[in-house]
């Protein structure tokens, strides 16, 4: 610089409560907004999804988003996300983008911010027979606490990550640890984190990726449970084996006691299993949660057997044991003594197993954002953020976060959750405070907007907007249309 000329003065930033001194040609701390010639500019461009009837350029599911200038397509119909749009921070000023445009003769608005959510965290659904952590057990990355393991669903373990507590609540270092992997959770990027205090458990999450579980990619999620796969495939070992054990972690199923079995006149085998015995042919607690068989901590399926009956038991009975996935599997005959001694598996048996693991689907990780859109940032879309509430709750506004369909929680506020892979590539920022930033649009009739005291002179057409400035993606081939009149109370003729 040379002598005499005036240093260029930081200016500061009011996108969020951090409110950094910025200077020239540098980034505040969330990396969004910097300082270009003395003028705050938002870096990331404001994201439009083309919505036409011929869906042909799909968000890619495992990574990015393909570009698309929307001209080859006649009659694209563009669609303004929050993605690249800004914030209303310090809260009383409008959204950045307030767009009309007229859909099949109706004049629609969409009020467009990126939220600011301390209140925030992501529902991680991870399809799996593994065992990863008990209920209640602590999630920690980089040794912080972030969550902990929900209840299970069937196939599948849950965590809940994230929240206030985790990130307001504890250490600077446990909210700082916390906003970074949920920021990458969203993105669509690899966390690896622990489970457990005594055994711990390493998972590596990543959406839309199978689990790696102590260093092993998951390939299968349960077909059911050990009950549920003895009534399938039943008929398959019909004739071919005595008695069909399927080893589960949560019910373990017996062919000869359980139903299925009972009507296709299989007989008593006189088995006895090591658990703790619900309805006929289903059994509890056969063993410890692991990684071995069925979810359970054996590598060995004879541990679950007691001695065998040997009123009702031969010679010779045919034994196969199976896992609930299909990827475990072993074949046995009674000896003399009634010990079960392994046997090379016929075929017909194999093709069983088989075809058990051929009907399981592949084991994956969901990522679910799930966030709740506050006073401040209701305050906005109108002035009198209640009766925005309302009109989500009345289906006269319709919520999307990038776009993406949103799950609106039923109760007080405007709880969302959304799968972030229906939402376009690096649609998450954060703010150091710490905190996400999350795309969130708000789609209604133009007189709706009104009626509910929104910023009405603050709506702007969207032909407008500097397309040239904006990054425009396809719209995907599971998202709703935003403007489809069926999301309205308005359109199907109710008062």
């Amino acid at each position: 610089m040379p002598d005499g000329q005036p240093k260029p003065e930081k200016i500061r930033c009011d996108a969020c409560p951090v409110m950094c001194y910025i200077a020239d040609g540098k980034s505040g701390a969330c990396d969004r907004y910097a300082n270009h010639g003395g003028e705050l500019v938002r870096l990331d461009p404001l994201t439009i999804i083309e919505n036409t009837d011929h869906k042909l350029v799909p968000f890619l599911r495992d990574g990015g988003g393909e570009d698309w200038d929307g001209d080859i397509v006649q009659g694209a119909r563009p669609f303004v996300t929050a993605v690249g749009a800004g914030t209303t921070y310090p809260d009383y000023k409008p959204a950045p983008f307030i767009v009309s445009q007229e859909v099949e003769g109706v004049d629609m608005v969409t009020v467009v911010t990126e939220g600011i959510f301390s209140y925030c965290g992501v529902k991680v659904k991870i399809d799996t027979d593994r065992h990863i952590g008990h209920e209640r057990d602590v999630v920690r990355v980089d040794g912080e606490p972030i969550g902990h393991v929900m209840t299970s669903e069937y196939g599948s373990k849950m965590l809940s990550l994230g929240g206030v507590e985790h990130l307001t609540g504890g250490s600077k270092a446990e909210g700082r640890v916390t906003c970074d992997a949920l920021l990458r959770l969203c993105n669509r990027e690899a966390v690896e984190m622990q489970i457990g205090d005594d055994h711990v458990t390493e998972v590596i999450v990543q959406a839309g990726k199978p689990p790696v579980i102590n260093g092993t990619e998951e390939k299968l999620m349960r077909v059911g449970c050990g009950s549920a796969a003895i009534g399938m495939f039943a008929k398959q070992w019909l004739g071919h084996v005595d008695e069909v054990v399927v080893v589960d972690d949560h019910i373990t199923g017996v062919l000869s006691e359980h139903e299925a079995g009972k009507q296709l006149d299989v007989p008593k085998t006189g088995i006895r299993i090591k658990g703790r015995r619900s309805t006929p042919g289903r059994y509890f607690q056969v063993a410890e949660p692991g990684t071995g068989w069925g979810g359970t901590d054996i590598e060995d399926p004879l541990t679950i057997l007691g001695d065998w009956k040997p009123k009702e038991a031969w010679p010779g009975l045919r034994l196969l044991m199976v896992s609930t996935t299909g990827e475990q599997y072993a074949y046995f005959e009674l000896r003399e003594d009634l010990v079960p001694k392994p046997q090379p598996i016929p075929a017909k048996l194999k093709a069983s197993a088989d075809l058990i693991a051929e009907n399981c689907e592949p084991s994956v990780c969901s990522v679910l954002f799930m966030g709740g859109a506050g006073g401040s940032l209701r305050a906005g879309v109108t002035e009198n953020p209640v009766r925005l509430t309302r009109s989500v709750k009345d289906s006269l506004t319709y919520v999307s976060c990038g776009g993406a369909e949103a799950y609106v929680w039923p109760g007080g506020g405007i709880t969302v959750m959304v799968d972030v892979l229906e939402m376009p590539p690096g649609s998450f920022g954060y703010v150091p405070t710490p905190a996400l930033v999350a795309p969130i649009e708000f789609t209604m009739r133009v007189g709706d907007y009104g009626t509910l005291g929104g910023y009405v002179n603050e709506i702007r057409n969207v032909d407008v907007i500097d397309r040239a400035k904006t990054r425009k993606v396809a719209q995907g081939q599971s998202q709703p249309d935003p403007m489809d009149r069926t999301h309205y109370r308005w359109a199907k003729g109710k008062p």
